[in-house]
């Protein structure tokens, strides 16, 4: 079986964990920690980063960080995975969903002012299987609006919009090391951000909102979204790798668009030219927009050892979510897509295969 992702992991992680157990500490103290925050928000062009638990407790603390709740209105793309809904919720707040861009499948700055209300707070511009949204003029809205702007970039490490890397364009960014992600720690996440004071209130309310002056007093009321000291260790081994996972990423991508140029029938994933894009997953289209021909796709290639994945669902069409709608390009692109195997150790002759079969499959 070609699998879908895998992570890369050597001596270098391994050291390092080895390190950590020997010292004692595992938990959630320990210099493995401040390190790591330090050099993944240095990557991200920030001045503080804010490591927990996972990308969903990132987003969450960066909500209850702005002060969103009971209330307040996030505006939030349609087509992204559940959890960018489930932190607006979890605040107590509710999500407005919107549809998205044809050009690069993110969240589409048109549909913002007509679904605005008094009570919007916020936008959740995603970046979307590793390309950027259109930050330049979501941001030019929210100034306009005062609206606060969380990047959920957890499928975009290192992603770039007009040169500059994606979790620095907002006020807040928020990444998922889960061991698909194009790093990982297994399980964490990372909030990053220039502003002092939201970081200290975050790493306030992700100790349970302990005073950091006086041990077991809590001035707010805060949750466990601490990352482990072990988590971040291999973190520290992800960081010394990042730019050559990133290199081979666009290699194996542009492996696929050579096989894929000029096949009818397959539409690859967007890079505008203001862009960079990651291909965290590397994700096509077919052109019919038939859901059902994309299932087939999807079983053939099971049956031939290659693993795969449909594009996520549009958020409002789900049971605890339906609301306004229809989002045609949402749905047309959801029902159309598919994700091909795209672990950075993917060798040619695996993508190569991978393209073979498509080509079979749209030729019969």
């Amino acid at each position: 079986m070609i699998p879908i992702m895998g992570p890369l992991i050597d001596s270098e992680e391994i050291d390092r964990v080895m390190d950590c157990l020997n010292s004692g500490w595992i938990s959630s103290q320990g210099s493995y920690i401040p390190a790591f925050e330090k050099a993944f928000s240095a990557f991200c062009g920030t001045g503080f980063g804010i490591a927990t638990s996972n990308g969903t407790t990132a987003l969450h603390l960066a909500l209850v960080t702005l002060g969103i709740g009971p209330g307040d209105e996030v505006i939030v793309p349609t087509l992204s995975f559940a959890a960018t809904a489930n932190v607006v919720i979890h605040a107590g707040a509710r999500p407005v969903f919107v549809d998205v861009e044809e050009s690069t499948w993110n969240l589409d700055p048109r549909q913002i002012e007509p679904a605005l209300s008094e009570r919007t707070r916020a936008v959740i511009p995603v970046h979307l299987y590793g390309h950027p949204a259109p930050m330049d003029p979501i941001r030019e809205l929210a100034e306009k609006y005062r609206l606060w702007v969380v990047e959920d970039a957890a499928e975009a490490h290192g992603a770039e919009c007009g040169g500059r890397r994606v979790g620095g364009l907002g006020h807040l960014g928020c990444f998922s090391f889960y061991g698909n992600k194009i790093i990982t720690t297994g399980e964490g996440g990372m909030i990053v951000t220039d502003n002092p004071e939201w970081a200290e209130k975050a790493r306030i309310l992700r100790d349970h909102g302990m005073s950091k002056e006086r041990k077991y007093w809590h001035p707010l009321v805060g949750f466990n979204y601490r990352m482990t000291n072990i988590q971040a260790a291999v973190g520290m081994g992800q960081m010394t790798k990042i730019h050559d996972i990133l290199d081979r990423k666009r290699r194996l991508a542009e492996r696929y668009r050579r096989g894929f140029e000029g096949l009818k029938g397959i539409r690859v994933p967007p890079e505008a030219s203001w862009a960079r894009n990651v291909f965290w997953l590397y994700s096509i289209l077919l052109s019919s927009g038939n859901g059902s021909e994309r299932d087939d796709l999807i079983r053939f290639l099971h049956e031939a050892g290659v693993e795969t994945r449909p594009l996520f669902f549009p958020i409002h069409t789900m049971p605890p979510y339906q609301g306004p709608g229809p989002f045609p390009v949402a749905e047309r692109i959801s029902a159309s897509g598919i994700s091909l195997p795209s672990g950075a150790d993917l060798t040619f002759e695996q993508i190569d295969r991978v393209v073979s079969l498509v080509k079979e499959f749209v030729g019969r």
